[in-house]
């Protein structure tokens, strides 16, 4: 039985990944171990290249929040295709850690995550169905509106 592409699913549905936006520190974008890849923390890049930032709550509304989670997930499936070579070996996407740079009183944090969660499920169809956590703090890197982490899992014939 022959596997739908993830890479035509995302071409069919208007996807254009970004260039890898390269990491803010000493790490690497992702890790394989086995047959999982793990993919480090991604931040909201837009096309143009400048971040989405601000307070979920208050500079920033739960419509912009959620691009935000959505555009740190492209960040992300950019780095699974650097590393990869293709989002085809992907088999399952396992886990999902979400944070999100609230305001006090901000509890909406699931519905900010869904932006990525979404993403993943489009690209990825069941194989994007995954666990997830999704997380308020009172601050991120460089006043991000998002990070986020995922585990893949992956064919290692396929790479």
């Amino acid at each position: 039985m022959t596997r739908e592409s993830h890479e035509e699913r995302a071409r069919a549905a208007g996807i254009e990944l970004p260039k890898p936006h390269p990491p803010a520190g000493l790490y690497v974008a992702a890790v394989r171990s086995a047959n999982q890849l793990h993919v480090g923390g991604h931040g909201p890049i837009r096309a143009d290249g400048t971040p989405i930032i601000g307070k979920v709550g208050d500079a920033v509304d739960l419509d912009t929040a959620r691009e935000a989670a959505r555009a740190t997930g492209l960040q992300i499936l950019a780095s699974v295709r650097a590393e990869l070579g293709s989002l085809d070996p992907v088999t399952r996407v396992i886990k999902v850690f979400g944070m999100v740079n609230c305001a006090p009183g901000f509890n909406q944090t699931p519905a900010v995550i869904d932006g990525c969660s979404e993403l993943f499920l489009q690209v990825f169809g069941d194989a994007g169905t995954h666990t997830r956590s999704a997380v308020g703090m009172a601050e991120l890197p460089f006043d991000i509106s998002t990070e986020i982490e995922a585990i893949f899992e992956f064919d290692p014939d396929a790479v």
